[in-house]
């Protein structure tokens, strides 16, 4: 029975079961973020990183960029935190990792940043039956269209519950579902 209040169906935001996420599809997350000074300082102090590329303006302009950078930290979490509410609000069990971390260009304060996820590939978790694990690709780009950052992750997911239309229990009996 789904929920209600005041006799009027409710919709929760969630993000993406094991089940409804298929390989090889792109999945834009949107809106964007704009970097902000704020961010930037913020971020950097609470982190205890006080490299002056992020910190000293005067500094920074000597420097090849000839201003400051963001912090790249900041840019990996803002990347998977755009991700979340599309895929794996409420779906996720545990981030089990990171593997490749790249920062092919710099994000500078004023900078937007959007991001899509790539599923690279998905599997049925061996040692926890209601779960699967899952590698995310995600990309980030600027406001011009330059790729700004990639990371693969992997997540340990739900799948959707038992009895509902779609769920893994075909898949883990040896029969694949549709999971388009």
């Amino acid at each position: 029975m789904a929920a209600t209040v005041d006799g009027r169906p409710v919709v929760e935001q969630r993000g993406l079961y094991y089940d409804e996420l298929a390989e090889g599809v792109v999945y834009r997350h949107r809106p964007g973020r704009t970097v902000g000074e704020a961010d930037n300082t913020l971020f950097t102090t609470l982190t205890m990183n006080m490299q002056a590329l992020h910190l000293d303006e005067a500094w920074s302009a000597t420097q090849p960029f000839g201003q400051r950078l963001v912090n790249s930290l900041f840019t990996l979490s803002t990347l998977v935190g755009l991700s979340v509410a599309q895929l794996t609000q409420g779906t996720t069990v545990a981030n089990l990792g990171f593997g490749a971390v790249r920062f092919p260009a710099p994000v500078f304060v004023g900078d937007t940043l959007y991001a899509e996820t790539v599923v690279r590939s998905r599997r049925l978790s061996s040692s926890r039956p209601d779960t699967g694990v899952v590698e995310f690709e995600h990309t980030a780009r600027n406001q011009d269209g330059v790729v700004v950052a990639i990371a693969t992750r992997s997540a340990l997911m739900l799948l959707r519950p038992t009895g509902t239309p779609g769920s893994a229990s075909a898949e883990r009996d040896g029969v694949r579902s549709d999971v388009g």
